[in-house]
């Protein structure tokens, strides 16, 4: 019996079960091959397993945590996931939680934080965990067969690592997706510092950095979410998507294709009660203050911040930053630059290091205990204020230094540096700008063409015209014309945002293990919306709902 599967001690049982190693091997540097099992002592169902017809369902069990996602868990789903990739009779991979509350919530932080107590020992098993779980991500992200995430309740840290790198992540009236991680000394992991910086502008420093929670339709809007339908049809639609028939030659993109029109199905209208949040002047003092590369740049950004609409949005994120820990938040910035070069597989890599630092660095273990376990709310950070931070300290170097000794073994190697199902979801801003910038039409036309080559998909008519108006100018002739916004460096197929420099850091993972993090996390109301309806009668032939409202 391999070393590890006799450890019965709870306090080691997240480390991760290695096969044929006759000494005690930290996960990330061993070359050996690898068998990630159950041990003994681990929850015997905190993780469900189904089967109907093609479709295969992991369902997370653990409510009175919220799903919180632990070693026990992993070590059930990553062998079911590469059983699952080899059986013919699979066809569909269904993720989601029991009950109405979550899907996930994050990771149990408050357990890692009682390790790292423990001193150097205790901290490796940290390590340890995180390793586990970011092999698990870089699986789902790298699936080779459909994978779907019900994003049904709340969506943070850990559980967004299980959901965001899939085709197909669907946002009900319950989702509340948030990356709390600067609140307890963290930085975003699970892969974010690949999504966050692919998002446009500075939206994704922006959720990174404040943790500001994305509720119901607005997961979806921000594309966070590819799909976005009432939880009373997700039973439904997993029978439905049971149904599905693959012919053996199908590829993989065909079988993609398939499950997003069934998708599309049970899309029946977006809420009208529930405003876009991040939009209008909102979205463009985001892309003004969030696209700086340095973090008293952004803050004086913040403070410049005039118009009315959003002054006090911006007063109320520069308190949001300041109870953050400010190495978090450093850090986290930097990544967020960074982040945009790396490929998938750099991007955990790179992420398993950060975490392996911060466990040995004070402030996420004292913001934990600050939340869940003195639960006074009052932690102390080191240093104590952004005020604190000098430039010649460089506190992020450190966490972007890499050891080659520490590489992270995944599971697999396969690899990319843009996700490569992103057609399922909504268009995004770099997408409606390639097209401006190609042909000159009007911006009803410009609306039409997406939804034709989209096939009707619910939510671009809403997404597409937002950043007409906000993004184009027309012509007397009636064509529109892309108008580039300040501080931003644009091209094409990706937009990209300030100047990157030093060497590149990696994100760790913020299990969020408590709902309690999120909820105390969100920089906002996540939704009053400050950006302006569109008005007006249709001019020159345009939709008034792609009129640029006159307060502009």
């Amino acid at each position: 019996m391999p070393l590890r599967a006799k450890i019965t001690n709870p306090a080691i049982a997240d480390r991760v079960q290695m096969s044929s190693s006759p000494s005690r091997q930290d996960l990330s540097r061993t070359e050996a091959a690898e068998v990630i099992k159950e041990l003994p002592g681990d929850e015997p169902e905190d993780v469900l397993f189904n089967t109907l017809f093609g479709v295969r369902t992991i369902e997370l069990n653990r409510p009175k945590t919220l799903h919180s996602l632990n070693g026990s868990m992993i070590r059930k789903i990553v062998p079911r996931l590469q059983e699952w990739a080899k059986s013919d009779m699979a066809n569909v991979i269904i993720i989601k939680g029991s009950g109405a509350k979550a899907f996930c919530a994050g990771g149990d932080v408050k357990h890692l934080a009682e390790e790292n107590l423990k001193g150097w020992e205790g901290q490796r098993n940290s390590t340890d965990y995180f390793a586990l779980e970011y092999k698990l991500d870089h699986l789902i992200a790298t699936y080779k067969k459909p994978y779907v995430a019900f994003m049904d309740g709340i969506t943070m840290g850990g559980g967004v690592g299980l959901s965001i790198h899939a085709p197909f992540r669907i946002a009900t009236e319950r989702t509340v997706f948030a990356m709390p991680e600067t609140t307890i000394g963290f930085f975003p992991d699970v892969g974010a510092s690949f999504f966050l910086p692919r998002m446009s502008g500075g939206v994704g420093t922006y959720l990174a950095l404040t943790s500001e929670k994305l509720k119901g339709v607005n997961a979806f809007y921000a594309g966070i979410a590819t799909h976005y339908i009432h939880s009373t049809s997700l039973p439904a639609l997993e029978h439905r998507l049971a149904e599905l028939r693959f012919k053996d030659y199908d590829s993989k993109h065909t079988r993609l294709t398939l499950i997003d029109s069934t998708i599309e199905e049970f899309c029946t209208g977006l809420p009208h009660d529930e405003p876009m949040f991040i939009q209008g002047k909102l979205r463009d003092a985001i892309d003004r203050c969030f696209t700086k590369t340095n973090v008293p740049d952004l803050i004086a950004a913040l403070k410049a911040e005039e118009d009315e609409e959003v002054k006090a949005w911006a007063e109320k994120t520069i308190a949001t930053l300041y109870q953050k820990s400010p190495t978090s938040i450093y850090v986290t910035l930097r990544q967020m630059q960074l982040g945009r070069t790396w490929s998938i597989k750099d991007t955990f890599h790179r992420e398993h290091q950060m975490a392996d630092k911060f466990m040995r660095h004070p402030d996420f273990t004292e913001g934990v205990s600050a939340l869940l376990i003195r639960k006074d709310n009052r932690p102390v950070w080191q240093p104590a204020s952004l005020d604190d931070v000098k430039p010649e300290d460089n506190i992020s170097e450190p966490f972007f230094q890499v050891e080659g000794a520490n590489r992270l073994q995944l599971l697999n190697e396969t690899d990319y540096t843009q996700y490569p199902h992103s057609e399922f979801g909504l268009p995004r801003e770099s997408d409606v700008q390639e097209l401006v910038m190609r042909t000159p039409k009007s911006r009803k036309a410009i609306v039409t063409q997406f939804i034709k080559e989209r096939k009707g998909k619910q939510g671009v008519k809403e997404v597409v015209a937002e950043i007409l108006r906000r993004r184009t100018t027309v012509t007397p002739d009636n064509k529109a014309v892309w108008a580039f916004a300040e501080g931003v460096q644009e091209s094409g197929a990706q937009a990209t945002v300030g100047q990157t420099s030093g060497d590149g850091a990696a994100t760790e993972e913020l299990s969020t293990g408590e709902v309690a993090i999120g909820e105390e996390a969100s920089g906002g109301s996540g939704g009053a919306a400050t950006g302006e309806e569109s008005t007006g009668e249709e001019a020159n032939g345009e939709d008034a709902s792609l009129k640029k409202p006159s307060s502009e």
